[in-house]
């Protein structure tokens, strides 16, 4: 107790000194162990609030019952704290920390730092002065830049040390690739290092999208070589430029006057935030990316956004001076660059196509885990539920209600159970109408779930945690009474249907109020799965009800048989075509032998009539 005591008193003393200057803190535990590493605009208020008041969250509850050391670093803006942050986490690994899903090595396009330089793909980034172009997250994209590079420009793939000295000394021999005229052969002279360095410019221009310089400079040399009468070399010049054309329309996304710019955007699935990066020259993409970044403490969807900005530029080097983004991440100004929120135009489509890619890369990923994990899938819906309807627990038990009649005769009910976001058939339940609400939906909503209910309380069975009824506020209304009635609190929503009787909406609350669900979302799918198999269970049962009802009509219609004995029959013979084909014998024993008689005479009587 003296040491923590000890830890307390060292912290206010450093705390009560911070300045109030931009600047990163680490967190650290007994064993002298980084935790935590973050960064503020300043420093005193942000760590101050770490030991000033109680937290919500209990993973911040929990770090702060373990930081028993701090220190930090003073810098100039808060840009240059967020890059120091980058590299601290990066760096200790804290476990508190935001943590970055980025298991996969992409491959980048290698031009080697040699006199006759080679260009290839490849997934190892080795720091000797060779330049490296990508990583390209679309492997075909990379591989269509590999394929143009190997049309237009003979360079070689041998990895030979090939130096100009050796060349001059004739040290080098003619290869298979010269001969298939895949390579001018530059070992031997067949191509100087001058020419050679203007392919390899032109191949840089192409992987850094200035595909227009590279265009602009061939049709100044075409116009040269025409005026020359040189129509061999300039044609040749020509198909080149078709080539790279060809390439450019098909790869511009938007005007090329959009040059040298990030675009972000950011989508949430709970703790785990999806951000997507494109970079954009001369109106190509030229990299996209979609990041996972998992959130550990009580960060914000702006801190997240930031991180993954700071992560992404300096991870590929980005130097743009302008960031489109869907909302600002921070107030405060950074040097370097401007934020841009695009509401029209070109960067507006830029941003659009961004934010269709975080989404479309996070619905993957839940489908991937959904397969792998289909528990987890319902449980993913139940908690959409959750947070939709503002419930303070999991819904793991819904049970749904529907009536049937046909203008009051034949009156059903059915309740259908979910347990976990699956049907639990063994739990469903059939009711019989009893009362003068036959013919009132209302009503009937109001007696089936007095008796279900005051029958769990009397027995002590589970209740739900939602109940759905299909219906509009009417039924809700009802539902609400009965658990007024009962002195219950559970939660009450309404299925509600369009004129075509297909599942639109859901309400909830009192005033009842529609609650927004995407027709097109896997939410949806599972209320309208509700719906129907509650519909399709009342339905059944009540054309079960009616037929019987008709069948034991259709006894009833034989003299000295009422409806009791109809039912009476029904109930031990199942069916009018057993009961006609049965002797005396098994009929006496059911409904007695004058009973009998009537019934062998009246079905006799039909047989000989047909």
């Amino acid at each position: 107790m003296k040491g923590k005591e000890a830890y307390e008193k060292r912290l206010k003393q450093i705390v009560q000194n911070l300045p109030e200057t931009p600047g990163c803190y680490q967190y650290l535990d007994e064993s002298g162990k980084v935790i935590y590493v973050g960064k503020a605009k300043n420093l005193k208020r942000r760590v101050s609030s770490y030991f000033m008041k109680e937290h919500d969250s209990a993973k911040t509850r929990m770090l702060v019952s373990q930081i028993s050391d701090l220190k930090y670093v003073v810098v100039k803006t808060e840009w240059d704290s967020l890059l120091l942050e980058n590299n601290l986490i990066k760096r200790y690994k804290p476990r508190y920390n935001i943590l970055l899903k980025d298991d996969k090595t992409y491959p980048s396009i290698c031009i080697t730092n040699e006199t006759f330089p080679r260009v290839f793909k490849t997934r190892n980034i080795i720091k000797n002065g060779s330049s490296y172009y990508g990583p390209y997250s679309h492997v075909a994209t990379l591989n269509r830049l590999m394929e143009l590079i190997h049309q237009l420009y003979k360079v070689r793939s041998c990895r030979m040390p090939i130096t100009e000295e050796g060349v001059k000394n004739g040290n080098y021999r003619d290869c298979l690739e010269y001969h298939i005229k895949n390579c001018n052969a530059p070992c031997t002279g067949g191509q100087t290092k001058e020419e050679y360095g203007e392919q390899i410019t032109e191949i840089r221009n192409i992987l850094k999208g200035k595909v227009s310089e590279v265009t602009g400079k061939l049709l100044s040399e075409i116009k040269e070589k025409a005026q020359k009468l040189q129509f061999e070399e300039a044609q040749k010049l020509k198909e080149k430029y078709d080539i790279l054309k060809t390439f450019q329309e098909k790869s511009q996304v938007v005007s090329s006057g959009v040059d040298n710019v990030d675009v972000y955007s950011i989508d949430q699935d709970e703790d785990v935030y999806f951000i997507n990066y494109m970079h954009v020259d001369n109106g190509c993409i030229n990299q996209a990316f979609t990041f996972e970044f998992r959130k550990k403490l009580d960060e914000t969807i702006q801190d997240m956004l930031l991180m993954g900005i700071v992560e992404m530029r300096e991870r590929y080097k980005s130097r743009a001076r302008e960031i489109i983004v869907p909302f600002i991440p921070t107030e405060e100004n950074i040097d370097g660059f401007t934020w841009n929120i695009p509401q029209r135009g070109e960067k507006k489509q830029l941003l659009e196509l961004s934010e269709l890619n975080v989404k479309q890369y996070r619905a993957d990923r839940l489908k991937r885990s959904d397969k792998l994990n289909p528990e987890q899938k319902h449980t993913r819906l139940l908690k959409e539920i959750q947070n939709l309807l503002g419930l303070s627990e999991l819904p793991m038990r819904i049970e749904c209600f529907d009536n049937s009649h046909i203008s009051g005769t034949d009156a059903v009910a059915a309740c259908v159970v979910y347990v976990a976001g699956k049907p639990a058939k063994k739990e469903y339940r059939l009711y019989n109408i009893k009362t003068d609400a036959a013919g009132d939906d209302y009503g009937s909503m109001v007696e089936v779930m007095t008796r279900r209910y005051s029958r769990a309380i009397d027995e002590g069975l589970e209740l739900p945690d939602l109940i759905i009824v299909d219906g509009g506020k009417g039924q809700m209304t009802a539902a609400k009474s009965v658990m007024d009635n009962l002195n219950l609190n559970l939660n009450i929503a309404g299925l509600v249907k369009n004129v075509h009787h297909r599942t639109s909406g859901l309400l909830f609350g009192f005033p009842q109020l529609e609650v927004g669900v995407k027709p097109d979302s896997e939410l949806f799918r599972l209320l309208e799965q509700m719906q129907e198999e509650v519909h399709r269970v009342a339905i059944s049962f009540h054309k079960q009800k009616r037929s019987k009802r008709q069948t034991s009509s259709q006894l009833s219609e034989i003299p000295g048989i009422g409806s009791k004995t109809a039912e009476q029959l029904l109930k031990h013979f199942k069916s009018v075509k057993k009961i006609s084909e049965a002797d005396i014998q098994e009929l006496t024993q059911v409904v007695g032998k004058s009973k009998a008689v009537k019934l062998t005479e009246w079905f006799s009587k039909g047989k000989n009539e047909e």
